[in-house]
Parts: C-alpha cells; sequence; structure tokens
C-alpha cells in the first residue's frame, strides 16, 4: 500500500452566533458545526488539521467567539484559523492564542505538517467586506514560498482570487487578486491557493495552479450574480479534504468534498474479487458512522 497521504481538512464560513442566534435570521448555524464536528471526528483516516478559513464568527463579538470555542472544544484534530469579512484580528487573538498568532497586524501563520506547508494568509479588511493582502503579507509570502526549498505549500484565504459569477462575491472581491496571482506563478510548487467566502465549493485554474473555495458547514449560495438579491438555498453543508501524496515533482494533490452528515454504510467496494492493490484513494477515505 502507499503511504498513507497527509490530509487537510478545510472548514469555513461557520458564521456562529450567540447560543440563541441564527445567522442571517433562520441559518442554524451552531447546530451545523456541531454535526460537522462530528463529521470531522469520524473520518477514517483522520485529518492531520483542520484549516478555518473565515468568517468564524457573524457579528463579531466576544460572546459569539466564546461560543465557538465551546462548540469546536469537542474536535480530535488540531486546528488553526484565519480570519473572513465578518471576523476581528484582536477577538480573535484572544479567542485562539494557540497556535500564537502575531502581535499585530495581518493573522499570517506558516504551519509544516509533515512534507508540505500550510500558509494561512489574512485577506481581511477591518470593517470591510472586500479582501485585499496588504504590502507586508505579500512581502511575508514571498519570503515563506522562497525560503521553503521547494517545499509543497498550501495557500489559504479567505476571499476568492477569481472571478466566481456568485451575486455576493461580486461585491466583496479580493481587489489586489492580479498582483497576488503574479507572485503565485513564480513559485511552482505551490499546489493549492483555497477560499471561502462565497459559501459554495468551487474550483478554477489560477497562477498555474488550482483555486478553490470551500462550501459552508450550514449549505450554500445561489450561483447565478443576476439574482434580485442575495440568497442561500438549504443544501446538505458539506466541507474539503485536501490529500496530499507524493508524487512528481512537488506532490498530488486531490481535493474531496465531504457531505456532513452520517449516510449509513461502509459497504464494500468490491464484492467478487481482490482489488487492495489497486484501492484509489477516493476509496480510501471513509466517513464512518458518527
Amino acid at each position: 500500500m502507499p503511504p498513507k497521504p497527509i490530509l487537510i481538512a478545510q472548514i469555513s464560513d461557520l458564521h456562529i452566533k450567540t447560543p440563541s442566534g441564527f445567522a442571517d435570521g433562520s441559518a442554524d448555524t451552531a447546530m451545523a458545526i456541531t454535526r460537522c464536528v462530528a463529521t470531522l471526528n469520524a473520518l477514517a483516516p483522520r485529518p492531520d488539521l483542520v484549516v478555518v478559513s473565515g468568517d468564524l464568527v457573524d457579528t463579531p463579538t466576544k460572546a459569539e467567539y466564546a461560543y465557538l470555542s465551546e462548540l469546536l472544544a469537542p474536535l480530535q484534530i488540531p486546528f488553526v484559523a484565519l480570519p473572513g469579512s465578518h471576523d476581528c484580528r484582536e477577538l480573535m487573538r484572544s479567542a485562539f492564542p494557540q497556535p500564537a498568532y502575531p502581535d499585530e497586524g495581518p493573522l499570517n501563520q506558516l504551519h509544516p505538517v509533515g512534507a508540505i506547508d500550510v500558509v494561512l494568509l489574512d485577506s481581511s479588511v477591518p470593517g470591510q467586506p472586500h479582501g485585499e493582502l496588504d504590502a507586508d503579507t505579500l512581502l511575508w509570502l514571498d519570503t515563506v514560498l522562497s525560503a521553503s526549498d521547494q517545499r509543497p505549500a498550501l495557500l489559504f484565504l479567505h476571499h476568492p482570487p477569481f472571478r466566481t459569477g456568485i451575486y455576493q462575491t461580486a461585491w466583496q472581491p479580493l481587489r489586489n487578486a492580479a498582483e497576488f496571482a503574479l507572485l503565485v506563478e513564480r513559485y511552482p510548487w505551490v499546489r493549492l491557493v483555497a477560499s471561502g467566502h462565497a459559501h459554495r465549493a468551487t474550483a478554477t485554474a489560477f497562477a498555474g495552479t488550482v483555486a478553490t473555495i470551500c462550501p459552508t458547514p450550514h449549505g450554500g449560495t445561489r450561483i447565478l450574480r443576476d439574482l434580485a438579491a442575495p440568497s442561500f438555498g438549504s443544501e446538505p453543508g458539506a466541507f474539503h479534504l485536501h490529500a496530499w501524496s507524493e508524487g512528481g515533482p512537488f506532490g498530488e494533490l486531490v481535493t474531496h468534498q465531504v457531505t456532513i452528515g452520517s449516510f449509513g454504510g461502509s459497504h464494500p467496494l468490491f464484492s467478487t474479487r481482490d482489488e487492495t492493490a489497486e484501492v484509489p484513494l477516493a476509496a480510501s477515505l471513509v466517513v464512518n458512522d458518527a
């Protein structure tokens, strides 16, 4: 059997309110993250790290972060978080002191996980819905990638660096996406640019690599931007599972979408012949009954 891949789970846009509150007046985001944590804990093999890619809370307030900490306490996997357009850097520093954020400025972080680097980029602009990677963040990223000795890197930020065709993000873009793309293109060992913000699973080519948007635990947004007003549907909650394996110059990366919940099983994939020597990666990622 090949070596176990490095698994990075990504959850995004939790929008936690206080215990009596519902995001957008109708979304029970606390129940959604509770079910998401149970699904994450039941994954086999278990992820090495969970990345929360922004909009942890909805308002933001100290009470919301305290409630989120309670909801994440049962998670049996280490997690790291970056801010989104609904977050507050100072409140995040207080709510999640480990691993420590920088003392001031953007909450950028580098987390080596085995043979790869997980890089968190703070695209939030305090008090604004749009995103931007400021000059200090871009310089920091350039330093990290150039000093990595060509270690494969997965980049995470909140705001997608590409046009999504989704109403909500048309006026809340990453404003310096072109500048970000020029930097990413210089480093072919960037294997992924993963974001959130749009509340819908999306993928495209970007700056010589792959860019994705993570869905939310509580459902997805409508797709097209020509709707009369922003809206979301009652789709199942989900998250992304990024699986990196050795192979090629900078490894092979596959992103799986995992639907939150328990759906029975597990049912054998092969019933009449032994295919264990050729089990594909997707078949080796099994969600146990929660």
